[in-house]
């Protein structure tokens, strides 16, 4: 099952951990936590918190141990397709997450939820759309969808950035079905 993924940062730097994380199943069950900081995560920019809005305090006060966080993702995401809107960057933070907690950083892998689109697009058009026209029209609808989603900035929280990517799979699936029927009739 595809599961929609966003870590929350200290920073941006090198030495940067994730400090919040949140996931969002295709079907729409979610979770989120904010992370205590494992004791040699010490990275952190006020430039950051005022993007987040999370006190390092609030984190080190509420949050749940960054081992705790790691072992739950392993016990719900193995096995899922999980994605996410900055790869590179959230698997950067689950990789620190899941080495800090003693647990093998490729437990868990993340994709592009972009390429999650384009691929389930991909699969609804298949039916109607001659495979020489695919890819065009894969571009053009999922580019369209784009163009109606643009809500503005991203809330910077795990939860509503996880949701939002979530919802932006589900419109797009919904307008190649919409696409699949109108040819059809």
């Amino acid at each position: 099952m595809l599961v929609f993924l966003d870590f929350e940062a200290s920073s941006l730097a090198k030495k940067s951990y994730p400090i919040e994380v949140a996931w969002v199943f295709e079907d729409g069950r979610s979770e989120s936590h904010l992370i205590r900081p494992a004791p040699e995560w010490t990275d952190w920019d006020d430039a950051a918190e005022a993007i987040h809005h999370i006190p390092r305090a609030t984190l080190i006060a509420e949050g749940t141990s960054h081992d705790v966080v790691a072992a739950r993702m392993l016990q719900e995401l193995a096995g899922h397709d999980l994605r996410a809107t900055a790869p590179s960057w959230d698997g950067k933070w689950l990789s620190a997450l899941l080495r800090a907690a003693g647990i093998d950083r490729h437990s868990l892998r993340l994709r592009d939820s972009d390429d999650a689109r384009s691929e389930s697009v991909a699969a609804i058009l298949a039916r109607v759309v001659p495979a020489s026209d695919l890819a065009i029209a894969v571009a053009d609808l999922v580019a369209l969808e784009d163009l109606r989603a643009n809500d503005g900035p991203p809330a910077h929280r795990a939860l509503p950035d996880a949701v939002e990517d979530q919802q932006r799979w589900r419109a797009a699936c919904a307008a190649a079905e919409r696409f699949v029927t109108e040819r059809s009739a």
